[in-house]
């Protein structure tokens, strides 16, 4: 045998002891943790078992009730009422909230009543024609061929035929037109505050709204007059 089979029989052989010699020789234990690896761990499990520290709420100091801006404590406008007119359609609904919420939290006891302020009466009554004037026009764009001769016109005018080349956009156009005549005839534009039947604030006559400190001054006058008299 030359030395090249003599190296690949031996190599298995070689192999195959050092497995065996590996299979019995008995590992050797693993190192014990050091000191200072204890002494981090107990430092942690004493900073879990100390208690934390419980968050309490904060204590806000409390109004009391007899701290009411612009009167003493107790019901202050009791026996009196504020009546707040103002125009519905004018989209005044929310300043009138204001005011009310404004008046009762100054003055407890006070009574707020919010009403809608009409037009006049000319205006109210054209208010009612418009709606009538609109479908009419409308009805005359849709079916003018059958009504003009039942009118005793046999032959529609010339502006019916204009309107109805553009069906569609005359009568978006009519009804559009009419709405906004219709809204400008019910508002008044008004917003008057009463107090017990007195007029004290009159929008009408100042062409503004009241502010919110000029209004409670005003309601406050009245009520120190009242209660002088009784």
């Amino acid at each position: 045998m030359d030395r090249s089979q003599l190296l690949l029989l031996g190599l298995p052989i070689f192999l195959l002891f050092s497995d065996i010699l590996n299979l019995f020789t008995v590992s050797p234990p693993p190192p014990k943790p050091t000191q200072h690896v204890h002494k981090i761990q107990s430092n942690h499990n004493h900073l879990l078992q100390q208690p934390q520290p419980q968050s309490q709420p904060l204590q806000f100091p409390t109004q009391k009730s007899s701290d009411v801006i612009g009167g003493a404590g107790g019901l202050t406008g009791i026996g009196n009422t504020v009546n707040i007119d103002f125009c519905a359609s004018c989209s005044y609904r929310g300043t009138a909230m204001t005011m009310k919420n404004m008046l009762e939290s100054q003055y407890p006891g006070i009574n707020i009543v919010l009403a809608n302020y009409p037009p006049s009466f000319p205006k109210r009554l054209l208010s009612k024609v418009v709606p009538v004037v609109q479908f009419g026009i409308i009805g005359l764009i849709t079916a003018g061929e059958h009504i003009f001769p039942r009118l005793g016109f046999a032959v529609p005018p010339p502006w019916y035929y204009s309107l109805r080349a553009n069906k569609f956009g005359s009568i978006a156009s009519t009804w559009l037109f009419g709405n906004f005549i219709q809204s400008f005839l019910q508002s008044s534009g008004a917003f008057e505050v009463y107090f017990n039947g007195e007029l004290v604030f009159s929008k009408l006559s100042e062409n503004r709204f009241p502010g919110e400190i000029e209004l409670r001054d005003l309601v406050g006058q009245k009520l120190a007059i009242t209660r002088t008299v009784q």
